[in-house]
């Protein structure tokens, strides 16, 4: 990918980064482990970006 990236496409890069983290902790222990995981995990060798 280009080195100097459009202000847009950083935005979205940065936003799909931000989504692709892990549950909280806190939450499996709220949720008694019914919410373990999410279905929008990503992984940048798997799933690519249409961005």
């Amino acid at each position: 990918m280009a080195r100097n990236k459009p202000a847009a496409r950083k935005r979205r890069l940065a936003s799909a980064a931000k989504m692709s983290r892990p549950v909280p902790t806190w939450v499996v222990a709220k949720t008694r482990g019914r919410v373990r995981s999410t279905h929008r995990r990503r992984h940048w060798r798997r799933t690519k970006l249409k961005a």
